[in-house]
């Protein structure tokens, strides 16, 4: 499990004593981390410079020898979280068969999964959308239409709509495509806000009936 989907208790207390050493790999990943860790629990606005070298137990040049500075850290966290997520997900797909209702199924509830959607992703996730508007490099790697995710639906929905005699319609699998992202996008903010009444099959079963609306052979 990557460490971004670490418990938020888990990294409570911040280790003893300051450290710089000549690790500077270990170093900027202690710094991330620590980002991470207290956009989680403090928000971004509340995310200082003291708080990040209290939870990495370093110095404080260390996050300009390493990022020139916070604001560059943050994107570097921000796109550590993005990189965390696709490693998951591609993690919990592995091994899956070549069916292309079944490979939309998959990506859905590994997005819906407690490894990929927990206390701690879901406010890292909320705190970097509240920014992404005003800091362009943040919204690339925080963008519900992300290159990466939009493109892989699309090629399978793509797939089903051509297996189902709809080639010609080519606003049937973009409409796939965007639905079923606002869809993962909504559930992640009812988790957010519901956490102890959200339900993840239930949740898994909303977007299947979506799906079913528009591909009725293959969902």
């Amino acid at each position: 499990m990557p460490k971004l989907m670490k418990d938020m208790e888990k990294s409570d207390a911040p280790s003893r004593g300051r450290s710089g050493g000549r690790q500077p790999e270990k170093n900027r990943q202690l710094l991330i981390d620590a980002t991470l860790d207290t956009i989680a629990i403090h928000g971004i606005t509340e995310t200082t410079v003291s708080r990040i070298i209290e939870r990495a137990a370093l110095s404080r040049g260390m996050i300009h020898l390493h990022f020139g500075g916070k604001d560059n850290l943050l994107v570097a966290a921000a796109q550590a979280f993005n990189e965390a997520y696709y490693d998951e997900m591609e993690r919990q797909m592995t091994g899956l068969p070549d069916a292309p209702a079944e490979t939309v199924m998959a990506i859905v509830r590994a997005d819906l999964s407690a490894e990929l959607l927990n206390e701690r992703s879901a406010k890292i996730w909320h705190a970097f959308r509240g920014v992404a508007s005003a800091n362009p490099e943040i919204a690339r790697f925080s963008d519900t239409r992300d290159f990466r995710l939009r493109q892989t639906l699309r090629q399978v929905f793509d797939r089903i709509a051509d297996g189902e005699g709809h080639a010609a319609d080519s606003r049937l699998a973009r409409d796939a495509t965007y639905g079923t992202l606002v869809m993962m996008e909504g559930m992640w903010t009812d988790f957010l806000t519901h956490m102890d009444a959200f339900d993840r099959t239930e949740a898994e079963r909303i977007v299947r009936r979506f799906l079913t609306g528009l591909f009725p052979d293959s969902f």
